[in-house]
C-alpha cells in the first residue's frame, strides 16, 4: 500500500506536468473548440484510457522494450506520426459542419473521437517512456504489489488529468458556443483540427527517446 506522503509527492508532481501544456492538452482544447464539449470529453477519455494502457505496459516491463531495441520505438513513433496525418487528411477532406453544443445541434460521433484519443496515445512512444521514467521512482517493493502501486499511481495521474484537462475543455467550449451562432458550414474549424493533427505528427516524427 503507498503511503499518503507517497502519494502526495506524486499527486504534486502529477499536477505540475498536468498543467503545463503539452500535445495532449492541445488536442482536447482543439477538439472542444472545434466539436464541443462532448468532444473534448470523448478525446480525454481515449487519452486517460491510454494511459492505464501504459501504466500496463509498464507494470509487465514492456515499456522497456523502447530502451532495449531502438527500432521498436522508432517504428511505434513513425506509425504514430503517420495515424496522425491520416487523421488530418480525413479531417480536411470532411465536409464542412457547423458548430453546435446544443441538443438540436451537430452531432459527432463520440466514440470514433474516443477511438482516436486512444490510439493517439497508445502511438506515443513518449508517452510509455515518460510512465516508465516517473512511475518507478515511486514504488517501493516492500508497499506491495508492483503492479497494483503503478496501476494505483495511474490512477491519481488520472484523476488530477481529469481535473485540469476538464477545465480546459469547458473553458475551450465557450469558443466553440460562438462559433455555434454561425448560420452557415464553415471550414475553419476542420482547418484547424487538421493543423493540430499535422503539427503533432511532426512532433512526433522528430522527436527521440531523450
Amino acid at each position: 500500500m503507498l503511503s499518503l506522503a507517497t502519494l502526495g509527492l506524486f499527486s504534486a508532481a502529477c499536477l505540475a506536468l498536468t498543467m503545463t501544456p503539452g500535445p495532449d492538452m492541445l488536442l482536447i482544447a482543439s477538439r472542444s473548440v472545434t466539436q464541443g464539449r462532448s468532444a473534448g470529453f470523448a478525446s480525454l477519455a481515449g487519452i486517460l484510457v491510454g494511459t492505464y494502457c501504459h501504466a500496463m505496459l509498464a507494470a509487465f516491463g514492456l515499456s522497456r522494450l523502447f530502451l532495449a531495441v531502438p527500432i521498436a520505438y522508432d517504428v511505434v513513433r513513425f506509425a504514430g506520426a503517420a495515424y496522425l496525418l491520416y487523421l488530418a487528411w480525413k479531417t480536411v477532406r470532411a465536409s464542412p459542419m457547423p458548430i453546435s453544443t446544443t441538443a438540436g445541434g451537430a452531432r459527432f460521433p463520440v466514440g470514433k473521437i474516443f477511438r482516436q484519443g486512444l490510439l493517439t496515445d497508445l502511438l506515443n512512444p513518449k508517452m510509455a517512456l515518460f510512465v516508465l521514467a516517473l512511475f518507478p521512482q515511486f514504488v517501493r517493493p516492500q508497499d506491495g504489489a508492483i503492479a497494483f502501486q503503478i496501476l494505483t499511481l495511474a490512477t491519481v495521474l488520472n484523476f488530477i488529468g481529469l481535473i485540469v484537462n476538464g477545465v480546459v475543455i469547458l473553458s475551450a467550449s465557450h469558443l466553440s458556443r460562438q462559433w455555434a451562432a454561425r448560420r452557415r458550414p464553415s471550414r475553419t474549424p476542420q482547418y484547424l483540427l487538421a493543423s493540430v493533427f499535422a503539427g503533432l505528427a511532426a512532433r512526433l516524427a522528430v522527436a527521440s527517446r531523450s
